[in-house]
């Protein structure tokens, strides 16, 4: 849709950062029949669900395995261990992202390198990977951040030379396209997560690790299972990392409308962009290369001056709309890693995303109203 910011008299519309219930409005009669239906069968533990949404979720993103999990966070974990990554080797990845990027590898004893985001996508820059690798390097973990797809042919490329493995945190971004390839099906292992904020949002926790071996997607459901495939004979030391029947039942109806929310995310994304690309002062996120599609999990903004951003924020508040910070502090910076002897101004480009970003709302369900109240507030701070 075009249109322009609104300018009606009426009161403005509360606009929160997420609003899950209007979501939830339109498919409860749907989730809750699916819901009952496992809760009368008593499959709360590996019920079939599981197994189908594995196979649905796998197909969708182009991948030859899916295996459901408690979390992204611990998609990650299962990755890497199925993957072979062992404690005293070491990964590459973005230091402006969620924690479990990095937190993931470290609870298995694998080190996180850091390299710097490129400063149109903030995504892992290709071109600062190389200068990274060390020798106990096992592979390379980008991070599709905020619903883009980031740069897989050329970090692809750097894995495949020096023989590394790619594992994507595509927590964010099911559904993203890289050159017309869709995320989860170009790494050796993919970690979705089925948080209530994502696209595709569960009732709670949740994630899947994707893969394209055989043997590589059996030994992540032994992982998940204690390290057994027979139930008390344990071939290794794995964890409870099960995905709940149940949210895997929720989780099918909402796969069945993931393109819709897809195409909504990137409707108000479209208006955004029409609405305040005038702005100085004022960074939109940049447009999909060619052959990428987005699918705009947040929509992040930036203040070219970081002291706009907290009173941009503040002046939205007033104005009833709610916004996030992903991330007010990157990870470099965190007190946990210290040891790995990071200091302010390793990565200019993460600090200063830190500093000036701010996700607007972008929930499918938004309405005209809505996102025009968005964008109305947003210029009367920059007037």
């Amino acid at each position: 849709m075009s249109e322009s910011p609104s300018t009606s008299t009426d009161a403005p519309p509360a606009v929160p950062a997420f609003d899950l219930r209007a979501q939830w409005a339109e498919i409860r009669e749907e989730a809750l029949t699916e819901v009952t239906r496992v809760l009368d069968a008593q499959a709360c533990v590996n019920g079939p669900d599981i197994a189908e949404l594995e196979q649905e979720v796998a197909d969708y993103c182009r991948a030859g395995h899916g295996v459901g999990v408690t979390s992204g966070t611990d998609a990650i974990l299962v990755a890497l261990q199925a993957l072979g990554v062992r404690c005293g080797q070491s990964v590459v990845t973005s230091p402006f992202t969620f924690f479990a990027t990095a937190g993931s590898p470290w609870r298995v004893g694998v080190r996180p390198i850091f390299v710097d985001v490129e400063d149109d996508t903030l995504n892992l820059d290709p071109n600062r990977v190389e200068d990274a690798l060390t020798d106990d390097t096992a592979g390379i973990m980008p991070v599709h951040l905020f619903g883009r797809a980031a740069d897989m042919t050329a970090l692809g490329d750097i894995a495949e030379r020096k023989k590394l493995l790619v594992i994507e945190d595509a927590a964010q971004a099911i559904g993203a396209k890289h050159r017309g390839k869709r995320v989860g099906s170009f790494g050796h292992a993919t970690a979705l997560s089925f948080y209530p904020t994502k696209n595709l949002g569960g009732a709670g926790d949740g994630g899947m690790v994707l893969c394209q071996d055989a043997d590589v997607a059996e030994r992540a459901r032994k992982i998940r299972n204690h390290g057994a495939e027979q139930r008390y004979f344990h071939e290794e030391v794995g964890g409870n990392f099960r995905l709940d029947t149940l949210q895997a039942a929720y989780l099918r109806v909402k796969l069945r409308k993931l393109e819709t929310y897809h195409a909504k995310r990137r409707d108000h994304a479209a208006f955004y962009g029409q609405a305040l690309g005038d702005l100085d002062g004022l960074t939109l996120p940049a447009p999909d290369a060619p052959g990428d599609f987005g699918v705009v999990n947040q929509y992040t903004v930036r203040t070219t001056d970081p002291k706009h951003r907290d009173a941009l924020r503040d002046h939205l508040a007033t104005a009833k709309v709610g916004t996030a910070i992903y991330y007010p502090l990157p990870l470099h910076q965190q007190a946990c890693f210290a040891s790995l002897g990071y200091k302010a101004g390793d990565f200019p480009v993460s600090e200063r995303a830190s500093a000036t970003c701010l996700s607007l709302p972008i929930f499918p369900e938004m309405t005209d109203e809505q996102r025009s109240h968005v964008a109305d507030a947003i210029r009367s701070y920059f007037a």
